[in-house]
C-alpha cells in the first residue's frame, strides 16, 4: 500500500480497519494484547508503521520500543516508513531527522545485541563468535567423526541431516526421540548416538566460544527464564511489536510471551491463511491461540482489504482457503475489477514449458516487461523443462536460489580471517586460514590449533607454534598480518585481511578478479559498521544473497522473467503469473501428505502463490508429466489430476481452457504427414 503522505494528516491514508490497529490502546498502558490478522496484500506494513509512529507521539520512547520481524529488509522497511510518518506528523523541516527504531531488527540479530550485552553474566565469553549454518555443519562433521560415528557399521545420518535434527529439537523444544519420529523417521534407531553427538556438539561450541543460529535464540529463551536476569531484559522494553507471526517456531513465541507475560505492550501481526514453515518448525497454532493466552484476551483485529490483487482474484483465492478446517474468518475485496484467473490444461511438462513462454512473450508485446511477470512452482526441479525452453527462445530468466554469499569459498576465506584474529579459540577458522598458508597441510594445521585450545594463552601458542620448513616465509607474513589486525582500526581491518589474503586468492582461483570484486564490495559494507564484532554479526545473520562469479553476463536489455518457488516468493508480488503443475503429486506435494496438517499446509501454500498476482494469474495443469529418480517410488511417468485445492466448485471461479501450443500441433503434425514407409520391410530386410 503506497501513498503520498499529507503533511496534514499522515495517517489519512488509512483504512478504518487499518486505524483500529494503528490506534489500539495508544497512551493507555493497560490495554491488552493486539492480534493484527493481516491478509495478503493488505498494508499490513502500512499499519505496523502506522502503530509505532502513533505509539511515540502518545510519548513512547523509540529507545525502548521493540520491533521483530523475520528479515532484516521488512526490519528496515517498517522502521523508515514509521520515521516518514513521524517526521510528517511532527511537521519537522526536511534538516532535521525522525526519531528512530534502534531495536528494529530480526529475532537472531535482537538476541545477538542482548547476548553480547549480557554475556559476562550468563556463562558467555565476551568476544563469542556466531557462525553461519555452513561452518556449524562442518562443526557438527568434525565432532561426528570425533565421536566415531562416521566408522559406523550401519549407515549413520551424514552432518548436514544430524544439524537439521538438532536444530528441529531446539526450536521446537521437543525431544530427539520425537523429532526424529515425526520429521526424520529414517533415521530411527539412532536416538541415543544422536543425543550424545548433540551433547559433545554443545561442549565443543562452549570450548571454541561460539554460537550457531539455533544458540542465539536459546540463550536468550534461557535468559528470560532466569528471574533474576529477567525482569531487566522486559523492563528494557515499554512495547514489543512482532511481524509474521504466523511463521514463528516454539522457542521464538516463548521468547514473545517472556518479554510480555501478560500481553499489555504486545503487538502481534500476522495472517493464518499464510502460514508455510512448517517444515521449519513454525506452528500455525500460535497465531490461533494468541488471543486465548491472555487475560483479558487480546483484541483481534482483521484486514482484508485487499491494495494487490483484482476482485475475480481475490474470489478465487478466497475460495481455495475458505475449505480449510479452521482459521480466523475473512474474505479479501478490492475494488478493481480485471480478468477472472485460467485453469490450463496442458498435455505435458514440454508443452507446459511451451505455453508459458509463449504466454510470457505475448505479454511482453502487450507492454508488460519481464519483470513484471513471474513463474512459481512447489519444488525447485519443476521448472526444468521451462528453463530449457526459455534458453531456447532466449528469453532471460533468474531464478531464486543456488549459493548464498557466505558459502563461497573467497569470502569464507576472508571472513575466517578476521574471526580467528577476534576469537583466536575458534577452530573452524583457524583450519581454514591456516590451510591457506602454502606448505601448510591439514596435519599440521590441526597441530597448530590443537596447541591454541589447550594454551591458556592461545596468541602466545599461535606465535610459539614450530611451521614446518616450507612454509617458514608465509607464516611469518601470517603472523604480522595477525599482529597487525589485532592491534589495528575498525573498518581498515578489512583491507588489511584483504592485503594478507590477495596473494592466496589469486594462487588458488583462476577467476581471482572476479572474486576480488566481492571482496572489495565487502570492505565498502564494513565501512557502515561500528566494530568488527558488529560486522561480522549482522553479516552472519543477514547475509547478501549472491555473488558475483554467480551473476554471470548481463542481460542484454536489462530486463528478465522472474522463476521462484513459493516458499521464496512469499512477500513478493507481480503484474502477471504463472504457477505450474498445479496437480495432486505436486501441489500437494506427494511427499507432504503424511498428515492433515501437511495437507493443509500445502493449501496454504496454494494460496499465498495466488496471491502473489496482481492482475492475472494463471495455474497450469499437464495432463502427464515425469517424475525424477529422486521421487521415493523412482523414475517415472504419471497421469495427473487437478489438485484437491480446487474441487468443482471453486473451479467455477476460473476460466477453464485447453491448450495445444503451435508448436506441439506441429510435432503432432509431422507425424502424421508425408508419403508411407514400410518400416518393417526394412527392418526384415537388415537380415
Amino acid at each position: 500500500m503506497a501513498a503520498v503522505l499529507d503533511r496534514r494528516d499522515p495517517f489519512a491514508v488509512l483504512n478504518a480497519e487499518q486505524r483500529a490497529a494503528a490506534e489500539h490502546g495508544v497512551g493507555d498502558a493497560s490495554a491488552p494484547a493486539l492480534l493484527v490478522v493481516a491478509g495478503a496484500g493488505t498494508g499490513k506494513t502500512a499499519t505496523l508503521a502506522a502503530r509505532v509512529a502513533k505509539l511515540v507521539l502518545a510519548g513512547a520512547d523509540p529507545q525502548r520500543v521493540l520491533l521483530l520481524t523475520f528479515s532484516r529488509r521488512a526490519a528496515h522497511e517498517m522502521a523508515q516508513r514509521a520515521a516518514r510518518l513521524l517526521h510528517a506528523a511532527l511537521g519537522l523541516p526536511p534538516t532535521l531527522a525522525a526519531p528512530q527504531l534502534p531495536w528494529a531488527g530480526t529475532f537472531h540479530a535482537v538476541a545477538a545485541r542482548l547476548l553480547r550485552e549480557h554475556a559476562p553474566r550468563i556463562g558467555l565469553a565476551p568476544a563469542f563468535t556466531i557462525v553461519d549454518r555452513g561452518d556449524a555443519e562442518d562443526l557438527m562433521g568434525l565432532v561426528r567423526h570425533e565421536q566415531g560415528l562416521a566408522a559406523s557399521a550401519r549407515r549413520f545420518p551424514l552432518k548436514g541431516r544430524c544439524l537439521a535434527i538438532y536444530s528441529r529439537a531446539v526450536n521446537t523444544r521437543e525431544p530427539v526421540e520425537a523429532v526424529v519420529r515425526h520429521a526424520f523417521p529414517w533415521c530411527l534407531g539412532w536416538e541415543d548416538e544422536l543425543r550424545r553427538l548433540f551433547a559433545a556438539y554443545v561442549a565443543e561450541k562452549q570450548r571454541q566460544q561460539l554460537l550457531d543460529y539455533d544458540d542465539l535464540l536459546l540463550y536468550w529463551q534461557l535468559l528470560l527464564d532466569e528471574p533474576s536476569l529477567a525482569g531487566a531484559v522486559r523492563a528494557r522494553f515499554d512495547h514489543v511489536l512482532v511481524d509474521e507471526y504466523q511463521d514463528t517456531n516454539r522457542l521464538q513465541a516463548a521468547i514473545v510471551r517472556g518479554l510480555k507475560p501478560d500481553g499489555r505492550g504486545l503487538t502481534v501481526v500476522g495472517d493464518d491463511a499464510q502460514a508455510i514453515y512448517g517444515f521449519r518448525g513454525a506452528e500455525l497454532r500460535h497465531i490461533l491461540d494468541f488471543p486465548r493466552q491472555f487475560e483479558p484476551p487480546a483484541r483481534v483485529v482483521t484486514l482484508t482489504r485487499n491494495y494487490r490483487s483484482t476482485q475475480p482474484l481475490l474470489a478465487a483465492a478466497n475460495a481455495v482457503v475458505a475449505l480449510a478446517p479452521e482459521g480466523f474468518a475473512k474474505s479479501l475485496w478490492s475494488d478493481r475489477d480485471g480478468e477472472r484467473p485460467r485453469l490450463v490444461a496442458v498435455a505435458d511438462e514440454a508443452a507446459q514449458a511451451r505455453w508459458v513462454a509463449d504466454e510470457v512473450l505475448r505479454r511482453r508485446e502487450e507492454g508488460l516487461a519481464l519483470k513484471q511477470q513471474a513463474v512459481l512452482f512447489r519444488a525447485a526441479q519443476h521448472s526444468a523443462a521451462l528453463e530449457l525452453e526459455l534458453a531456447r527462445r532466449d528469453i532471460p530468466f533468474v531464478k531464486y536460489g543456488g549459493l548464498a554469499f557466505l558459502e563461497a569459498a573467497h569470502v569464507k576465506d576472508l571472513l575466517s580471517v578476521l574471526r580467528w584474529v577476534h576469537n583466536p579459540r575458534h577452530r573452524l577458522a583457524g583450519l581454514r586460514v591456516a590451510q591457506l598458508v602454502p606448505g601448510m597441510g591439514p596435519a599440521h594445521a590441526r597441530r597448530l590449533v590443537d596447541a591454541m585450545a589447550q594454551s591458556g594463552d592461545p596468541v602466545q601458542a599461535m606465535h610459539d607454534f614450530d611451521a614446518p620448513r616450507a612454509a617458514a616465509t608465509d607464516w611469518a607474513a601470517w603472523l604480522a598480518a595477525a599482529a597487525a589486525l589485532r592491534t589495528g582500526d575498525w573498518p581498515g581491518d578489512v583491507a588489511c585481511a584483504l592485503q594478507w589474503y590477495r596473494p592466496h586468492l589469486e594462487r588458488l582461483h583462476d577467476d581471482a578478479a572476479v572474486r576480488l570484486a566481492d571482496l572489495e564490495q565487502l570492505a565498502r559494507l564494513a565501512a557502515g559498521y561500528p566494530s568488527r564484532e558488529r560486522f561480522l554479526a549482522e553479516l552472519t545473520l543477514d547475509p547478501p544473497q549472491a555473488t558475483s562469479d554467480e551473476a554471470g553476463a548481463p542481460h542484454r536489455d536489462e530486463d528478465w522473467l522472474v522463476l521462484s518457488t513459493i516458499h521464496a516468493a512469499k512477500g513478493q508480488e507481480w503484474a502477471a503469473l504463472c504457477v505450474l503443475h498445479a496437480v495432486d503429486g505436486c501441489i500437494p506435494s506427494d511427499l507432504a501428505t503424511g498428515s492433515a496438517a501437511e495437507i493443509e499446509e500445502e493449501r496454504r501454500l496454494l494460496y499465498v502463490a495466488m496471491t502473489r498476482a496482481k492482475r492475472h494469474l494463471a495455474l497450469l495443469v499437464p495432463q502427464r508429466f515425469h517424475v525424477t529418480a529422486q521421487h521415493r517410488l523412482g523414475d517415472r511417468h504419471v497421469w495427473a489430476s487437478l489438485t484437491r485445492f480446487v474441487p468443482p466448485s471453486v473451479a467455477a471461479l476460473f476460466d477453464v481452457e485447453t491448450a495445444v501450443t503451435d508448436a506441439a500441433a506441429a510435432e503432432g503434425g509431422a507425424a502424421c504427414t508425408g508419403a508411407a514407409v514400410d518400416l518393417a520391410a526394412r527392418a526384415r530386410a537388415a537380415f
